[in-house]
């Protein structure tokens, strides 16, 4: 299927009416921070080259008020240049809107979640045995652990329960223990955007998206904003050990973040991403669809705690990070026959979306078949010297 990308679904409901800041490739330079005003987008690189150091500025989104640089284009017909179907390679489009920040991400955040990886590790990554072995968890242990508080006495009430009837799983332990899961999602620079696709490691045949919510932290730990992301998940590698967390989720355009990143201002706050309502779609050549939603009032751990287990005096991130704070919806609906439950077949249109984030929309490949990636930390480095940025 193609990529069809249009201004008016792509941005927030809003419009342009917050701080949105996007990262866009200039055919003739290479890539650029940029600022959506209106129905303009500005580049900022003579006032940052980079994203990284643009979100460590004190005050931004105040200062992006009275920013100047020079016009790119207009936010319609970038965003109609960004997927990859009829993309003119002589205009803009955008990127994912991080450059030199790590890419973190929590996993097992949301009850529903945490059932389904403790599923797919009892199955051992088979995805025919996940349905039985859901509807025995679910009568022993009951579907809704959200009113249990990670590391609490009541979470370690459970958890001794749980070990006695053999039913303990390390995405318990993270999911109500004391300590939250973060990862590496993926290196810096690896991340890919909307309109492109997005990468599924051939030997995988049971895997699915993971639409979440990304909040982008500057170098001293604070959150100044949010993007949405897809955290691609290989269910049947995950599910044969823990162990294996690296392959079933670095992957060539394995991470997807964007459309843009969403300044906290007088529009958007830490208040709305705690209320963030996420929707997922799923369309495939075969004629399948598969719809669902969450909400982030249901994370088990606030935005707030998981970044102060990614960072603090044990450990920094001086150019800054974003964090994937867990999916909220894991796809069970069943594909190709009963009790298969769901995996994604190339081809599929992934669209995640909520009202002040925007939509980011992806095609699945596999990841040996995605575009190359060749732009790293290098090669941005010598950009920027040639455009004398640095």
């Amino acid at each position: 299927m193609k990529i069809a990308l249009d201004a008016a679904t792509t941005l927030p409901e809003d419009g342009t009416s917050g701080t949105l800041l996007a990262r866009v490739w200039l055919p003739d330079a290479g890539p650029v921070p940029t600022l959506v005003r209106g129905d303009d987008v500005i580049d900022l690189s003579r006032l940052s080259p980079t994203m990284a150091t643009l979100l460590a500025l004190p005050h931004l989104a105040d200062r992006l008020a009275g920013a100047e640089g020079a016009r790119i284009g207009g936010i319609a017909e970038i965003v109609a240049n960004t997927g990859l179907d009829g993309r003119d390679p002589a205009k803009p489009w955008l990127l994912a809107p991080c450059d030199l920040q790590a890419v973190k991400a929590c996993g097992v955040t949301f009850a529903s979640s945490m059932l389904e990886r403790v599923i797919e590790s009892s199955a051992r990554g088979d995805a025919s045995a996940a349905d039985g072995i859901r509807r025995t968890l679910q009568a022993e242990i009951g579907s809704d652990l959200s009113r249990v508080k990670p590391g609490s006495e009541q979470a370690e009430r459970l958890k001794a329960a749980l070990v006695e009837r053999g039913l303990w799983s390390p995405y318990l332990e993270v999911g109500i223990g004391p300590y939250a899961e973060v990862f590496t999602k993926c290196p810096a620079m690896a991340a890919v955007g909307t309109g492109v696709e997005v990468g599924i490691h051939a030997v995988s045949e049971w895997n699915n998206p993971e639409p979440e919510v990304v909040v982008v932290v500057d170098p001293a730990g604070a959150i100044v904003g949010a993007t949405l992301g897809n955290d691609v998940n290989l269910r049947d590698v995950e599910g044969r050990s823990a162990l294996l967390l690296g392959k079933a989720k670095d992957n060539n355009a394995s991470a997807s973040v964007g459309p843009f990143i969403r300044l906290f201002d007088a529009t958007f706050s830490l208040d709305d991403v705690r209320g963030a309502e996420v929707s997922l779609r799923v369309e495939g050549d075969d004629g399948f669809t598969l719809d669902g939603s969450s909400s982030m009032r249901l994370i088990s751990r606030d935005p707030t705690e998981l970044v102060a287990h990614t960072c603090g005096p044990h450990h920094q991130y001086p150019d800054g990070f974003l964090l994937y704070t867990g999916t909220m919806f894991a796809p069970t609906k069943d594909r190709g026959g009963p009790g298969k439950g769901f995996t994604h077949h190339p081809g599929d249109i992934v669209t995640i979306a909520s009202p002040k984030l925007g939509r980011l929309v992806n095609r699945v490949e596999r990841a040996h078949e995605v575009e190359p990636w060749t732009f790293g930390i290098a090669a941005l480095m010598r950009s920027l010297a040639v455009r004398q940025l640095i």
